[in-house]
Order: structure tokens, then C-alpha cells, then sequence
């Protein structure tokens, strides 16, 4: 079950949760979600950027010995190698000192565009690796040129076979009045999506 409240946890009690979330048959085998997608934040604060890659990637080993495969995937990584292979890259080191930020956005957005370029990009790395458990980073790192609401709702028909954990740095919270919102780094508020599970409330 899914708890209203978002616990507040030290980084060991995070470590130690996800680990007991991600390595339970409940989560594995997607219980109790009704017939929403297999979507879930991790939400932490955007202060600890830094520790929370060192603990995804212990989380990644500790669960690896445990017999769980995670596909673990970065926004950025992925984002940077599209760039690459569309020799789009060395043009924005280029021409970026003499551009308006507004024009590298939106050069980089259409480049990037979860629908055209990222989710296939995804879909690739899913049907390649054997995989328990999908891990999304890299968030933080690639706004505003790919928004996490975007990636998730057109994940939804990509990654609906295996959970999918995405970690947000920020907020994730739920209002009655407003719906759910991805606050990044606590202060975008903006992001509406409301088809995830915060993990941080998730209970084995």
C-alpha cells in the first residue's frame, strides 16, 4: 500500500527502503497498483544530487547481489549521446556563446524530443538488456531541454512490462485542490503528472 504522506528519511533509512522496496516480489511483480503503469519517483532533495548518485549506484550493486537487474539509464548520458550521433553536439559548443539561451533551447528540445528521439532511444535499451527494474536519472541535468512529465507520459507505452523508477531531485506531492505535481529542486512548479507512486511511501 501507498501511504498520503511522504516519510521523511535519513539517506541511510532511504538506502535501506529502496533496497527493501526494489527487492521485494510485490514490487517485482507489480502489486496493488490497480491499472495504473509501473511508474514510481524517488523523490530526495536536490542538496544531496551527488550522495544520491553514490546510492543509486550501491542500490544497483546491493540489489544485483540480491538477483534483481536493474537497467539503469541516464537522461543526460542518453541525451548527450543522441547530440553525438546527430553531430549536433560540437555545433552547440560552438555557436553557444553567441546565442540567445532561448535559441539553444529550442534547438536542443527539438533534437531531444522525448517522442521522436528519447522513448526510441529508451525502447532500444529496454529490448537490449535483461532487466528486472528500469532506473531513470539524470533529470536535474537535462532541464528545461527534457521535462520529466513529458518523458513519463510517453514512456507509458515503452516501459509498461518492468517497474520504472524515476529519481526526481526535488518534490513529488500530492493536493486535492491542484493534483500531483514533480516540483524540481523543489521550486518548478509546474510539472503535473499524476500517474506515479512516490516509492518513498511504498510498503512491502
Amino acid at each position: 500500500m501507498e501511504r498520503n504522506l511522504t516519510k521523511e528519511m535519513s539517506r541511510k533509512e532511504r538506502a535501506e527502503h529502496l533496497y527493501r522496496v526494489v527487492t521485494s516480489e510485490r514490487f517485482l511483480t507489480k502489486q496493488g497498483l490497480g491499472n495504473e503503469v509501473p511508474f514510481f519517483i524517488c523523490p530526495f532533495p536536490a542538496r544531496d544530487g551527488l550522495k544520491m548518485i553514490e546510492d543509486r549506484r550501491d542500490l544497483v550493486a546491493r540489489v544485483s547481489h540480491a538477483g534483481v537487474k536493474i537497467l539503469d539509464l541516464s537522461l543526460y548520458e542518453l541525451a548527450v549521446e543522441i547530440l553525438r550521433e546527430r553531430e549536433v553536439l560540437d555545433q552547440i559548443l560552438e555557436i553557444e556563446a553567441e546565442s540567445e539561451k532561448s535559441e539553444i533551447k529550442e534547438l536542443l528540445q527539438g533534437v531531444l524530443d522525448p517522442q521522436d528521439h528519447l522513448i526510441p532511444r529508451i525502447g532500444e535499451a529496454i529490448d537490449a538488456t535483461e532487466h528486472d527494474v528500469i532506473f531513470l536519472s539524470g533529470v536535474g541535468e537535462v532541464y528545461p531541454f527534457i521535462r520529466s512529465h513529458s518523458v513519463l507520459n510517453n514512456l507509458q507505452s515503452t516501459a509498461k512490462e518492468a517497474p520504472t523508477v524515476l529519481f526526481f531531485p526535488g518534490n513529488y506531492t500530492h493536493a486535492l485542490a491542484t493534483g500531483a505535481s514533480l516540483d524540481l529542486f523543489g521550486e518548478l512548479h509546474d510539472d503535473k503528472y499524476y500517474r506515479a507512486f512516490n516509492i518513498l511511501n511504498y510498503e512491502v
